[in-house]
Parts: structure tokens; C-alpha cells; sequence
């Protein structure tokens, strides 16, 4: 614990900040170590459960001790912060991209991201920038993370009184998300479908409440816990399925063909099923096997710490930083050594800045 905060929280908040930087570089071979590769869910699922408890473990305090209205409208303040940032953001990764494709002769990188909208029609382009419509390859968490805050004032006081009310009322919306959907640019919609993404904002928010009033008891042998069992051999089981899509032959020769049917496509859009249970399985395994203790002081995990402390900024600049190692690589060919070299410094860059933010905010303090 720092200063009463749980440290794993930041954790891996920093460590799904580092995947995400990684999965959004294409043929970066240090993205075959994301979570993706072993399971049904990935960074996307840890970042959106760690906001919600973040969020409502800071928002709820405030709660608590202010005012639900003075909670909300902190709340509402941050959500606007992250809509202006939202709107330079995705100006300057329009900037760099534009500059990234006229290096790159062997690809067209506006088309890959998603810009060429913009191109052809840049005036509904930017009055659907403006609606959270216009969202380019890379800029999705951000406009769902909006939507989220600005949900969250309306179900704080019941999360923090009964938890498990909101959490139904949330599922039943989630088993509804396949039919309801927000629209997008070109008649398209979300990637990331808000109705059904919420589930896991609100399960990380419910997940702060039950941490805070949970009463210590003796622990029980991880051997004799059915849950954990369970979860452990769904992990194994879609780890094994996620392997065998490397051997298409293989996973046809073994899958048979009524579990094929039910189980594709696994849509990441409506947060399938699968994935969903997968996430929680993940995060059910990880809390029991991952204690506190004094390897979160190891100077490895105290940058992915930092990292995830300040999230926001980092998750920015991974933005702008994908786009430039993308454009580094194209140029180096297939050289390994130049793709490594990309995805290690601009982890290093994401962890400097999160190193000069808190010595900032130290020195504010300071002052």
C-alpha cells in the first residue's frame, strides 16, 4: 500500500498501458507477449476494469466526504479535460500520421489508420470529431472513457450504498448491447460498444466498494477454493484455443464444429460472452495469486507503478508514439533489431514521462 492505495492497481494499469503501446505497432515482435496472445481478452478489458476502480474508489471518497454534488462535478470537469484533450489529441496524431506517410513509400499509413474520411470530407470529419464520431485507429479508449465519467454521477450513490443493484441493472444493459449501439463516421458505429463496455467499468467500481468493506479472514488453501479452480482451467483451456490460432490446421483439426459455430466470431465490439469471463477469470487468478508484497518496490514495477499513476498523459503520448515507431520500422525493413529498438524506447519515453509528472507534482507540493 502507498499513502492507503493499493500499488498492484497501478500496477497493472502501467503493464496494460506498456500492451496496448505494443499491440498498436503492427508486426512489433513484442506484442506476441500481450495478454491477447494467451486468451480471449486483452490490454483493452484491464484498462476499462481499472479505470472503473480507480475512478470510483477517488470519486467515492470525495463523496464521502464533500458531497455527492461536489463529487459530480469533479467528475464532469474530468470528463471535459478529457474531451478537449481528446479533440488535440487526435489533431496531433493527424499531424504525425500525415508526416509518418510521406516517409513511407511501401504503405499507405493514412488508410491504415483510418483518416482517409478525413481527407475526403473534412468538414463532417470535424463536426464528427467534435460528436465522438470520428475516431481513427489508436483513438477509441479515450471517447468510451469519456462516456463512461459521464455516467458515472447518476449511479455513485447506489454504488457505494448497494453495489449489486447497480451491477444487475448494468448486466441487463450489457445483454442488450448487441442491438444498441452508438453511431460513428461513414454510418458506422462504436468499436468499442458503451452499452456494452459499462459492465466492466461498473464490476471495476464494484470490485473498489467490496476491497474497501471486505473484513479479514483466515485464507483458505487456493486448492480447496472452487472458484479459483475453475477460473484456473478456463484460463488454461482459452489459453490453449488462443495458441492454436497460430496452426489454423491444428485448431480445425480439434475444435469440432458446434463449439466453432458458438464460439465465433468473438467480438470484441459487444465484449462477447467469452471474453467477458475470460477478463474475470484473468482478474479472479491474479488477485488471489498476486499479493503485496516487496516486489512492487522493484525499480521494474515501481515505473509500471508510476506509469499507471498517471495513466491518462501516458496512454496520449502511447498514442503519438505508435504511429512514429509504425513509421521507424517501415523504414528499417524487417530489421529485428530496429522493431525491438522502437517498442523498448518508446516504453522507456511513456516511462520517463511519468517520472518527470510525479517529480512535477513533488516539486508542487514542495513549493
Amino acid at each position: 500500500m502507498l499513502n492507503g492505495r493499493d500499488q498492484r492497481i497501478d500496477f497493472f494499469r502501467g503493464l496494460a498501458l506498456i500492451f496496448i503501446f505494443w499491440d498498436h505497432i503492427p508486426h512489433n515482435p513484442l506484442a506476441e507477449l500481450t495478454v491477447r496472445n494467451f486468451g480471449f481478452s486483452d490490454a483493452a478489458e484491464i484498462f476499462v476494469f481499472l479505470a472503473g476502480y480507480a475512478a470510483v474508489l477517488a470519486y467515492g471518497k470525495i463523496a464521502r466526504r464533500d458531497g455527492y454534488l461536489i463529487a459530480s462535478v469533479k467528475i464532469l470537469r474530468r470528463a471535459w479535460v478529457l474531451y478537449v484533450v481528446h479533440i488535440f489529441l487526435l489533431a496531433v496524431l493527424m499531424g504525425i500520421v500525415f508526416f509518418a506517410n510521406s516517409h513511407v513509400e511501401t504503405r499507405d499509413l493514412v488508410q491504415e489508420m483510418g483518416l482517409q474520411y478525413f481527407l475526403s470530407n473534412p468538414q463532417q470529419a470535424l463536426t464528427d470529431e467534435l460528436l465522438l464520431r470520428f475516431k481513427p485507429n489508436l483513438m477509441d479508449p479515450l471517447p468510451l472513457y469519456i462516456l463512461l465519467l459521464l455516467g458515472l454521477p447518476l449511479v455513485l450513490p447506489m454504488l457505494l450504498r448497494k453495489a449489486r443493484y447497480v451491477v444487475m441493472a448494468s448486466f441487463v444493459v450489457y445483454c442488450l448491447a448487441p442491438s444498441w449501439n452508438l453511431a460513428a463516421q461513414e454510418g458506422g458505429v462504436w468499436f468499442f460498444n458503451p452499452m456494452a463496455w459499462q459492465l466492466l467499468f461498473v464490476l471495476g467500481g464494484a470490485a473498489a466498494m467490496y476491497g474497501q468493506q471486505q473484513k479479514i479472514t483466515p485464507p483458505r488453501p487456493l486448492s480447496k477454493q472452487p472458484v479459483f479452480i475453475a477460473a484456473l482451467l478456463y484460463l488454461l483451456i482459452t489459453g490453449l484455443v488462443a495458441l492454436s490460432w497460430r496452426w489454423p490446421q491444428v485448431h480445425d483439426a480439434w475444435m469440432p464444429l458446434w463449439l466453432g459455430e458458438y464460439l465465433y466470431p468473438i467480438s470484441k465490439t459487444n465484449l462477447s460472452p467469452v471474453r467477458l469471463l475470460h477478463f474475470l477469470a484473468l482478474a479472479y487468478v491474479v488477485a488471489k495469486c498476486v499479493p503485496h508484497s516487496e516486489w512492487l518496490n522493484t525499480w521494474c514495477a515501481r515505473q509500471s507503478c508510476r506509469m499507471g499513476r498517471y495513466s491518462l498523459e501516458v496512454f496520449c503520448l502511447g498514442v503519438i508514439l505508435a504511429p512514429l515507431a509504425d513509421m521507424l520500422n517501415a523504414l528499417g525493413g524487417d530489421s529485428l533489431v530496429i522493431k525491438l529498438f522502437s517498442a523498448l524506447t518508446g516504453v522507456g519515453i511513456m516511462a520517463a514521462l511519468a517520472m518527470w509528472l510525479d517529480w512535477n507534482k513533488r516539486l508542487g507540493k514542495a513549493l
